[in-house]
């Protein structure tokens, strides 16, 4: 049995993809791309497909995870083709490696958001920001299942920063991006969230919605505040470790033999 472990994007129009309607795609693109898929047991089996922290709907990502399980060794980067062109445009399979290491899920500790606030002055988002940083506490609702939840957004925000958009891309208005980096916590602090925390400490409101954007996720160093690659770890086992039996075959047959 071979582990994949897979990063995909979810661009465009397909930023509203539930998971759910992702899940179906995918086990659909599994399908088409005949990848030799392991099964649960018992009598509804399933794909063994494991996703890792989900961004929300609505929000676009350049940094999703998930891993498969197979019942044959496959190339990582012939599998990764094979799946991006099975699946639609918008939802594409950017990176692929071997699993060589175990809590991939665990490395998922921080997220890089990119949030562009349409017609709002790049000055008063800084303004906002510094509201925002300079508070012990940002206390934010949220409706959940349980009815409404309040909380800290305050506490899970690492890196906070406002610029204004870039000169090749002017906007009629003015813009202003956000970058942000969110530890995970429980409760998730969502990007949606800092916004209601930007309007609570600075009466931030802009006058269209945001447009966000998951840049990156996985390990947090806390020095620096950033956020390294979680298949990293994975591609330095893959390297270090001595060539198996099938790589040996392959690279010993005679070029041009099946």
């Amino acid at each position: 049995m071979q582990r994949i472990r897979l990063r995909y994007t979810k661009r465009g129009r397909l930023r509203f993809t539930s998971h759910r309607d992702f899940q179906r795609a995918f086990e659909r693109a599994l399908r088409r791309a005949e990848v030799p898929m392991a099964y649960s047991a018992g009598f509804t089996p399933h794909p063994k497909v494991s996703y890792a922290n989900a961004a929300p709907t609505g929000t676009g990502s350049e940094a999703e995870y998930l891993e498969i399980q197979l019942t044959e060794a496959r190339d990582p980067d012939t599998l990764r083709a094979l799946l991006d062109e099975s699946l639609p445009p918008g939802l594409d399979v950017i990176d692929a490696v071997e699993a060589r290491t175990s809590g991939m899920a665990d490395r998922l500790e921080a997220s890089v958001w990119e949030i562009r606030l349409d017609r709002v002055a790049p000055a008063d988002a800084e303004r906002a920001v510094t509201a925002f940083l300079a508070a012990d506490t940002v206390e934010v609702e949220r409706r959940t299942k349980n009815g409404l939840r309040t909380f800290d957004a305050r506490a899970a925000v690492v890196r906070l920063e406002a610029t204004g958009a870039p000169a090749d891309r002017p906007v009629d208005g003015g813009c202003a991006i956000l970058r942000l980096v969110v530890r995970h916590l429980t409760p998730a602090v969502r990007p949606d969230d800092v916004l209601s925390g930007l309007r609570a400490t600075a009466d931030l409101a802009p006058p269209v919605p945001a447009a966000v954007t998951r840049l990156a996720q996985g390990l947090l160093d806390e020095e620096s505040g950033t956020v390294t690659d979680p298949l990293a770890p994975d591609r330095e086992a893959v390297t270090a470790a001595p060539p198996t039996a099938a790589e040996l075959t392959a690279a010993m047959a005679p070029e041009g033999s099946a």
